[in-house]
């Protein structure tokens, strides 16, 4: 009676045994399919040329698809992750940031995605486009941004003799509101900046432009002057300002100077020029050289040591 029933288990535990066999066989070959599959993704093909997941993960967030098929042409590169790390990164301008890096090996990551923004990677005055003057008081008038023979802003004010030299310099209402506030806000400390230079319309850069070019050639005024059209003076935005017995070039040597440094963007202005942005602005540094852009604007700019250029590709045209 013994033997029977022993007999009698050992049919269950053969069919157990297979069963669990091919849950077993299952599982493996579940797990075989889905490992083939995901050695054909795209993931699996750039972390095996060294990209890590986290840098994938980025690389998916911030570029495309066609990028990262690009990628597994080339080796793994730090940079390109560096690059997408920037604060001030565009995803549309990818591949014009890599192009700029393969012909500029040293660059640093940051100088890269800034010369992108601004256009810089180019010639200046290569594909130039009319200034968007809906953009009002930040319309952006550079080398690659022209305005018209015939622009004139339509509310152009008189600056009183009391905050300028010369004959009756002008500016747009807000830009002049906002320049005699900083003015007295300078008097309290005894400082007194004045305007030098303020709107000048096309015809008046046409002439001054003209002249630098006959005193040092063109190549060389183009680092310092604006070719007609092309001048932020244009846009009656703009001041060049001096304070008593000083010129030009040693303005950066005055106390005036060194209170617009910390306080010109709590009024909405900033050094349109800064030393060192040449590769940026496309001109020398001109210490006299300020832009109204309003506070909010100046703020960031000042804040994060930024071109307004920089400002204008980031925060309006990437907005």
């Amino acid at each position: 009676m013994k033997r029977r029933r022993k007999l009698k288990k050992k049919p269950v535990m053969i069919l157990l045994l297979s069963i669990f066999l091919i849950i077993v066989l299952t599982i493996f070959a579940v797990k075989t399919i889905k490992e083939l599959n995901y050695r054909k993704t795209l993931e699996y093909k750039i972390m095996t040329i060294g990209y890590s997941k986290d840098e994938y993960d980025l690389l998916e967030r911030k570029t495309n698809k066609e990028f990262m098929e690009n990628l597994l042409t080339k080796e793994y590169d730090k940079m390109y992750i560096n690059i997408l790390k920037e604060t001030y990164y565009i995803p549309s301008k990818v591949n014009q940031y890599i192009n700029y890096y393969d012909n500029h090996l040293n660059s640093k990551a940051n100088e890269i995605v800034s010369m992108v923004n601004v256009g810089s990677d180019k010639k200046w005055y290569e594909d130039v486009k009319d200034t968007d003057t809906s953009k009002d008081l930040l319309m952006l008038n550079n080398k690659f941004n022209k305005l018209s023979k015939d622009y004139v802003p339509d509310d152009l004010v008189n600056v009183k003799n009391w905050y300028a030299y010369g004959n009756n310099p002008q500016l747009r209402q807000e830009a002049y509101d906002s320049f005699i506030n900083m003015f007295n806000a300078a008097k309290e400390e005894d400082l007194t900046i004045i305007i030098n230079s303020a709107y000048r319309p096309y015809s008046s850069q046409e002439k001054l432009y003209a002249q630098y070019v006959d005193k040092d050639g063109e190549e060389v005024a183009d680092t310092y002057a604006a070719r007609p059209g092309h001048s932020e003076h244009q846009t009656g935005l703009t001041v060049d300002v001096t304070t008593y017995g000083v010129q030009g070039e040693d303005f950066d040597k005055t106390d005036e100077f060194k209170w617009l440094q910390e306080h010109a963007h709590e009024y909405g202005f900033i050094l349109r020029y800064p030393k060192d942005k040449e590769n940026l602005t496309g001109y020398a540094y001109e210490s006299w050289h300020y832009r109204y852009v309003g506070i909010e604007a100046a703020t960031i700019i000042h804040n994060s040591n930024i071109t307004f250029d920089e400002y204008y590709a980031y925060y309006i045209e990437n907005a």
